[in-house]
């Protein structure tokens, strides 16, 4: 579920007093959930990375045959969303494709933005994205957008919802100049996504249908053009090729799975309501009782802290869909966020139990069972049981790293605190700190045990960048 930190300086010194204050057992991570996301964020401009599990499960749902028409394995294509009411997305740092927010707020169906991951799957596989990969592959996701941004890694980040803020001038300038793609790139984008499509046994008239929504902008100023124009020049000779091959499709009159439009209200249903809830008494009528009305108006109501209302609408969700984890897992942001922390904790439990694979879910509910000050031992274990599971699919998750950091210094494990404060360190770009509380973990840390090989790992790694870096000049 959604949540976001609070920026903090980039002042180095402040960041280790921050970071090392992790690992005392007085440490309380207050949670900022996105409902708070405007208010915090000061830059108009500022882009914010979301992680969700119900929107990043849904997208890779409807792209997995596309992913493997593509050659591609699912599980090694990453979706990531963006907070940003532009229509835009974007390839960058290996196979992770990162969504606008404004994107999906504005699609119309599934099959468009199908039509838009397929074509960004034409510039993976084109190879349109080669330079600069080595150096953000193993990045965090905030870590590897601020470096396109330009700002490095200065910012403390969190995800399991939300991921933090990132705010910098001239964001979009600064991904544009980055990604910016020809025309040849485009029209090839164009084939291999159409291609795609067709292997997949999938209707492309949402590529067409998206495509065609843009092409009007291409006649606006260049400051008023959206971002995926920009990044993606359009052309009426791309529209017409598109076309061409839609009509030539044996899938073009294919239904999409109502399961997969069912998502897809919900997910605008989501965002709309967590990015502005105010518009949702305005976007859905009253006489409107759809599940993704009704979750619009739980979220809304949480997110303007109509605390009572707020639960009696997720309870309500709840009894008419009982197996649904996303529902537990909104409840438990809820109860988190109003200071009811025991019962936060079985409500991610229950979301947890629902699900294959939720590492989102289990950061959050790790995260709660840290907060409780009941049973503190035994939530603890359970705590950095849930991280260690969720590492297995997100190795890139800063906040992950932090809330091993904390339960361990709850503990008083001090050398295994100052491991991960090294490795949310490095996930963050900052190869000087990370290396200091390596060497400080190796110091306390068994020698040849895995921990501390891990800790030498990053010492070895961090100097041989430099090493490198230092020869480059």
């Amino acid at each position: 579920m959604f949540m976001h930190n609070l920026k903090i300086s980039a002042s180095r010194k402040k960041t280790q007093h921050a970071a090392l204050r992790h690992c005392k057992s007085i440490f309380s991570i207050t949670v900022i959930v996105f409902a708070a996301l405007l208010a915090m964020t000061t830059n108009a401009n500022a882009q914010t990375i979301i992680r969700d599990m119900e929107i990043e499960q849904a997208l890779k749902l409807w792209a997995t045959p596309v992913i493997e028409a593509a050659n591609l394995s699912p599980d090694g294509v990453n979706f990531i969303l963006i907070q940003d009411p532009a229509v835009n997305a974007f390839v960058a740092g290996g196979p992770n494709i990162f969504i606008f927010t404004g994107l999906i707020e504005k699609s119309d169906n599934p099959q468009e933005i199908i039509g838009v991951i397929s074509h960004e799957l034409g510039h993976i596989t084109g190879g349109h994205l080669i330079r600069g990969r080595n150096a953000m592959e193993n990045a965090s996701y905030e870590s590897l957008v601020g470096t396109l941004l330009g700002i490095g890694a200065a910012v403390l980040t969190g995800e399991g919802g939300l991921g933090a803020a990132i705010s910098a001038g001239s964001q979009s300038s600064a991904i544009g100049r980055y990604l910016a793609f020809s025309r040849v790139q485009e029209s090839s984008a164009d084939q291999a996504a159409i291609n795609f499509l067709e292997d997949a046994q999938m209707n492309p008239t949402g590529l067409v249908t998206f495509m065609e929504k843009l092409e009007n902008q291409e006649l606006l100023p260049a400051s008023q053009q959206s971002e995926y124009i920009r990044t993606h020049p359009l052309t009426r000779d791309r529209i017409s090729a598109l076309e061409e091959g839609r009509k030539h499709s044996p899938y073009k009159d294919k239904a999409t799975p109502a399961l997969w439009t069912e998502q897809h209200k919900r997910i605008v249903a989501k965002l709309k309501a967590f990015i502005s809830p105010e518009r949702v008494a305005w976007d859905y009528s009253d006489k409107d009782h759809s599940i993704a009305a009704d979750y619009a108006r739980a979220i809304a109501s949480y997110r303007q802290n109509k605390v009572d209302e707020a639960l009696t609408r997720i309870d309500a969700l709840i009894k008419t869909e009982p197996d649904n984890p996303y529902f537990f897992e909104l409840k438990g942001q809820m109860l988190l966020e109003f200071g009811q922390i025991n019962e936060a904790i079985i409500a991610y439990k229950k979301s947890v139990s629902l699900t294959n694979e939720a590492p989102l879910i289990q950061i959050s509910y790790a995260h709660a069972l840290i907060e409780s000050h009941d049973n503190q031992d035994a939530n603890l274990n359970e705590a950095i049981k849930q991280l260690k599971k969720a590492y297995r699919v997100e190795p890139r998750s800063i906040k992950l790293q932090r809330l091993l950091a904390t339960a361990y210094g709850k503990q008083g494990h001090e050398a295994l605190a100052q491991l991960h404060l090294a490795e949310e360190a490095f996930l963050k770009n900052d190869m000087a700190y990370a290396k200091r509380r390596a060497e400080i973990a190796s110091k306390g840390l068994e020698e040849g045990s895995a921990d501390w090989i891990r800790a030498q790992d990053l010492i070895n790694f961090i100097d041989q960048r430099q090493e490198k870096q230092q020869n480059k000049r």
